[in-house]
């Protein structure tokens, strides 16, 4: 194809990697300058990059048994495992910064299974851990976040993007963005940038990622005034064979075919359009990260892909450059949004515990249960004063009802790789 386009939300900026400490009011991020000034006066000769003393300084201690959950095997897999070697990463940092403060991290596979997600859940308390990283797909982590609610244990989902996920939830928060916001944006972006005049839609209508996504833009959609030629659905069970969508796309005169779901139906949309010579712009959402490391895909189908993302892997500031050098040497591979969401997503934790400490004279984690760490959580997650710069988005804020509030910034992905715009 020569013209595939696709789409998904962002704000790509990056994670301060010092320990907490001596923090600017309501950013949870030591700057250099402090961690600098703090190393001086203790007459060290520590860099920023190794702020020992910052953590003795936040009164943040103890060990906290921090649970992943995503899909580590299985069609999914892409995202569980990026979004996991993306936390670790992360995990060993903060481990190598924090002085009196450390992460234990255990991965549990859910393999993209509600069932078998709840069960890996179950898994994590007998292990005693305090607080999840997950659910990454959404499937799983309504079935999962239910049951966290009941118990009063907290998450931070780094990928699940509906709102069944956090509504009527106070104690899951997501760090990507919501399916309202993609939806409505990629309708926005569409017509901003007059993409096509006509358009068409194939969702995935048994399920709730996908659904959600496609309700929000059609209703942008007709709120803007754009012309939808044609909408089809499928199902998991059905997800191989997309000849009748495509040919009623194209028999409408579509020239954009949006696609709110994931990356392996997307692949599969795209090589049939190829094969059909039917050259149409392909608009997608954050589900689409991961095509490129597909095995057996044609990125070349994928060339001039359109994105907005929370991440860039080109992108030139430290942190982000750090990362991606580390996912890389680690993992074999450019890391992916999703790799890049699970690697924010023990941060923002931590730079709330430091935050939380700071305010409050102090704060150990040591056998602390999950409902009274979660009752903390919330209360800084809660907090407007309270941001969070990151990899995927600076000054990171959520609201009470769990979603965060960050930027977008436009990719394209070019000679197989993302590039930023």
């Amino acid at each position: 194809m020569k013209k595939i386009l696709a789409m998904m939300l962002t704000g790509a900026m990056v994670f301060s990697l010092c320990a907490c400490g001596s923090t600017t009011a309501g950013t949870g991020a030591a700057t250099d300058e402090a961690v600098t000034e703090a190393a001086s006066e203790a007459g060290a000769e520590e860099s920023a990059a190794e702020p020992a003393a910052a953590s003795n300084e936040s009164g943040l201690t103890g060990t906290l048994k921090l649970g992943f959950i995503g899909p580590l095997t299985g069609a999914a897999a892409l995202y569980g495992t990026s979004a996991s070697n993306g936390a670790a990463i992360a995990v060993e940092e903060i481990n190598a910064i924090a002085s009196d403060f450390q992460i234990e991290l255990d991965a549990q596979d859910d393999e993209h299974d509600a069932e078998k997600s709840v069960n890996a859940y179950n898994n994590l308390k007998d292990w005693g851990a305090q607080a999840i990283v997950g659910c990454v797909t959404t499937t799983p982590c309504v079935a999962v976040a239910s049951e966290a609610n009941a118990d009063r244990m907290f998450m931070l989902t780094p990928s699940a993007s509906a709102t069944s996920v956090t509504e009527g939830k106070d104690n899951i928060f997501q760090l990507c963005f919501s399916d309202p916001n993609q939806g409505s944006a990629s309708a926005q972006y569409i017509y901003d940038n007059k993409l096509a005049e006509k358009i068409a839609v194939i969702y995935n209508n048994s399920d709730a990622y996908s659904t959600g996504i496609y309700q929000t833009f059609q209703s942008a959609a007709d709120s803007l005034g754009m012309e939808i030629v044609s909408v089809t659905t499928f199902t998991d069970d059905t997800a191989n064979d997309f000849s009748v969508q495509l040919s009623e796309a194209q028999k409408a005169g579509a020239e954009l075919i949006f696609l709110p779901i994931y990356y392996t139906p997307a692949s599969l949309i795209m090589q049939q359009a190829a094969s059909m010579n039917y050259e149409v712009a392909l608009f997608g959402v954050d589900g689409m990260d991961g095509i490129l490391s597909l095995e057996g895909f044609d990125t070349s189908l994928a060339e001039g892909v359109m994105l907005l993302t929370p991440f860039s892997a080109d992108a030139t500031d430290e942190a982000t450059v750090s990362f991606v050098e580390k996912y890389q040497a680690e993992n074999g591979e450019v890391p992916s949004q999703f790799a890049a969401d699970g690697y924010d997503c023990p941060y923002a934790i931590y730079k709330a515990l430091c935050y939380y400490a700071e305010k409050n004279g102090g704060l150990n984690v040591d056998g602390m249960s999950y409902s009274d760490l979660c009752e903390i959580l919330i209360s800084v997650f809660s907090d407007s004063s309270f941001s969070v710069d990151g990899i995927t988005g600076q000054a990171m804020t959520w609201t009470a009802n769990g979603e965060v509030n960050k930027a977008p910034k436009a990719v394209v992905i070019k000679d197989g790789a993302y590039a930023g715009l």
